[in-house]
């Protein structure tokens, strides 16, 4: 079963059992697995929608990176539509949407990370990194338990820039030693495979996500490497 086709048996729930915040509240009782696929989906969803306006106006790249992170089938269209449409009315603010997530995803702090990486996507689509996004993108990072060197970190892939630190990419100091820069490397390829993502509870419709930083994390370490020649 595809995650839309999951998202649309609870977004039945939801219509029946009130706002997106009840719903994101509401809804393990699920296997693990498939709970953590909807609560990413409809995060990012009802979290995107929020940022979307935060710097005032939704633009069509917005809209575009939001479809493009998604992959959403002409059909299911709807559903997330709902979901998008129903969070940018509510009058609750973010915080209580980030804060429910933070809760239901405690036991996995990675997919945290993953649902703020699909935020910056779309936040960065118009080739603008507005003071109001990345100051939602702080407030959502900090209520996802995300220290401030880890924001920096991902920021910093997502930054519109011509040159970015490489060092600053892969989240080390340039002071790192050939061998253990070499370790460090692998494990970040490792822990952003697709696979990887989805076994954390990534669905597989969101590969645009890891594709993204995982070319980030190997530009990083090309040019590190060509510098130390190694």
């Amino acid at each position: 079963m595809s995650v839309w086709e999951k998202l649309a048996g609870a977004t039945t729930g939801m219509l029946k059992s009130g706002p997106i915040s009840a719903f994101l509240g509401g809804h393990r009782q699920q296997d693990g697995a498939a709970a953590d696929q909807v609560a990413f989906t409809v995060g990012v969803i009802a979290l995107g929608a929020k940022m979307a306006k935060a710097d005032g106006i939704v633009t069509d790249d917005e809209v575009n990176a939001f479809k493009e992170v998604f992959k959403i089938p002409p059909g299911e269209m709807r559903n997330v539509a709902q979901i998008f449409n129903a969070a940018k009315k509510d009058v609750t603010g973010y915080e209580v949407y980030a804060e429910q997530l933070a809760s239901m995803l405690k036991g996995n702090r990675a997919l945290l990370q993953d649902v703020l990486e699909g935020l910056f996507h779309i936040a960065k689509a118009d080739n603008v990194l507005h003071p109001r996004e990345l100051e939602f993108l702080g407030q959502v990072a900090k209520r996802f338990g995300i220290s401030e060197a880890e924001f920096g970190y991902i920021k910093v892939r997502y930054e519109v820039v011509t040159k970015r630190n490489p060092y600053d990419v892969l989240g080390v100091e340039a002071s790192i030693g050939n061998d253990e820069l070499k370790s460090h490397y692998r494990r970040l390829v490792l822990e952003n495979h697709p696979d990887k993502l989805m076994a954390r509870g990534v669905p597989e419709e969101f590969v645009a996500i890891a594709t993204e930083k995982l070319s980030a994390i190997n530009e990083a370490y090309s040019q590190i490497a060509k510098d130390r020649r190694i």
